[in-house]
């Protein structure tokens, strides 16, 4: 590969946070000198001023969900805000009238934002098919609906009882409603679907690849590994000989994982199995998140995971130095994994071992167990939930649980490591995991609705712009990846604006003109 050099731009090479420069020279696809006013050596492309970061990562993410959404249909607002409107938007799908073997397909509604106020249910999704089975996902990614079609290919019937963690919601005569209440519940669905159409999510996944590349996202931590109905590190092995473009680390749901022969790490810089993922509880939309205090319909939210349970996952991961990678939402299940972890060795050097994703709720006293504890953490948190779902955290807690919402100053001062991401699709945003709309709300601490979530709690551009580059990458293990120095990636993405100088308002609105990969400009439609 020819040499090339960069000139005449505003790099940001990312490994502080005012380290600018404004020329770069990539050779066989790594960063051979960054500088300013380098001698040209190759190839010269002028950057005529324009902004440069480092490729983004989105170290927490689900993108098998995504590739499904990108040919389904998003209930979402603005263009969805009942259940009759998506029913409509479900007959306009791709899928619809293609035949009894091809899904229907959507995402991302949240039964408050419904003009009924409740969530959708099999009659409902009757409604629109009966030949054709249907496959709705609810905004958190943990609950689904299905309609009759879906329900009968996945065997469930009156007489199917609950899973281990999930639950399936039935009407008064004990038949099914098709709302299936949590991951347990939704993977008897999602099973069914994968089944029957492998080579579809195989070609769904090639198809997404320009997604990310598209956001800027160079880099990806798959946070729902799968061993059924196949592994998923075989889906992006074939999805990359197809042409798959991010790199990806796999980290697998631990109910899945036969304990007899465990799990190894394995693969290489482009695609590896990188940890294990167990799941605490659900989420605040939900009323499922495992919190202290009651919601204030009086339930108490689920737990999902025992003490027992967590120990048995914190040995598998340090038995085979792989990553611990938690989803706990609720104050109650972030204390309960800081209370297992916190006088344990870490068993990883150079990356954190115990991984608290999402960590939507911490008190005072977390972040001092965590400064005094033995472990080294990283808080991988999602700015975008509060800013898509302002009025559901504001309905659900308690003005004193609303004040633990997001800390994302506090997490980034803490001694755990800061990742930010986007849990895509799992928020009800049209733009899910747009960095920007993250970075835009990491900032702003403002919501769609304006609302004004915690405004102590902001943080700078570049810090924001660091959990998603530098830090992003040491979180996720993407070693060649999150800054522009010499011997990493000539992994880069070239944006419309200047995302250091705009005015915060318009951070939202910034995009990326162009993505390079080791050296080589990405294509896509913009």
């Amino acid at each position: 590969m020819p040499k090339q050099t960069f000139i005449n731009g505003k790099i940001f090479v990312g490994d502080t946070e005012d380290h600018f420069v404004n020329s770069m020279v990539v050779e066989d696809g790594t960063v051979k000198r960054i500088g300013d006013n380098l001698p040209n050596e190759g190839e010269v492309i002028d950057l005529q001023g324009q902004t440069v970061l480092p490729g983004l990562i989105d170290c927490h993410t689900h993108p098998k969900y995504i590739a499904d959404a990108l040919h389904g249909v998003a209930c979402t607002p603005p263009n969805v805000n009942s259940i009759e409107e998506m029913q409509e938007a479900l007959r306009n799908s791709p899928a619809y009238g293609q035949g009894e073997d091809v899904w229907i397909e959507g995402g991302g509604f949240d039964e408050t934002k419904l003009a009924e106020h409740r969530s959708p249910n099999r009659d409902d999704l009757d409604a629109v098919s009966t030949t054709q089975p249907i496959f709705i996902y609810r905004s958190d990614c943990h609950s689904s609906v299905g309609n009759s079609k879906a329900l009968e290919l996945a065997g469930i019937d009156e007489n199917t009882p609950d899973p281990v963690g999930g639950k399936i919601e039935r009407f008064a005569d004990g038949r099914p409603t098709g709302f299936m209440r949590e991951v347990a519940a939704s993977q008897l669905l999602i099973r069914a679907k994968s089944a029957q159409s492998y080579e579809n999510d195989v070609a769904n996944m090639v198809n997404s690849s320009e997604h990310y590349l598209k956001e800027g996202i160079v880099a990806i931590g798959e946070m729902m590994g799968r061993m059924k109905p196949y592994t998923s590190l075989k889906l992006y092995q074939d999805a990359v000989k197809q042409g798959f473009g991010p790199k990806a680390s796999i980290y697998y749901v631990f109910d899945e994982i036969d304990p007899q022969v465990g799990l190894q790490p394995s693969g290489d810089e482009k695609l590896r199995v990188a940890g294990i993922k167990v799941f605490m509880d659900g989420s605040i939309s939900g009323e499922t998140a495992y919190n202290t205090d009651p919601y204030p319909s009086g339930k108490m939210g689920v737990s999902l995971t025992s003490v027992e349970k967590l120990e048995r996952a914190v040995k598998m991961a340090r038995d085979n130095k792989l990553q611990l990678a938690v989803h706990a939402m609720g104050d109650k299940a972030i204390q309960t994994v800081i209370d297992v972890t916190k006088d344990m060795k870490p068993w990883l050097i150079t990356m954190p071992s115990v991984r608290i994703e999402h960590a939507s709720l911490m008190t005072d006293s977390m972040f001092a167990e965590i400064a005094n504890s033995k472990m080294n953490y990283a808080l991988v948190t999602q700015p975008i939930f509060f800013f898509a779902e302002d009025e559901s955290y504001r309905h659900y807690l308690s003005p004193a649980q609303f004040k633990l919402a997001y800390r994302v100053k506090t997490m980034l001062n803490s001694q755990a490591m800061l990742g930010l991401s986007s849990d895509a699709p799992c928020t009800p945003w049209a733009e899910p995991d747009s960095p920007f709309y993250s970075i835009y709300a990491a900032v702003t601490r403002k919501a769609a609705n304006d609302d004004i979530v915690n405004a102590e709690e902001a943080i700078t551009v570049p810090q924001a712009i660091l959990g998603y580059t530098r830090d992003g990458a040491k979180i996720g293990g993407f070693d060649d990846n999150g800054t522009l120095e010499v011997g990493k990636a000539a992994d880069f993405v070239i944006l419309n604006d200047d995302i250091f100088t705009v005015a915060h308002s318009e951070l939202k609105n910034i995009h990326v003109n162009e993505t390079w990969l080791a050296g080589q400009r990405a294509t896509f439609n913009a």
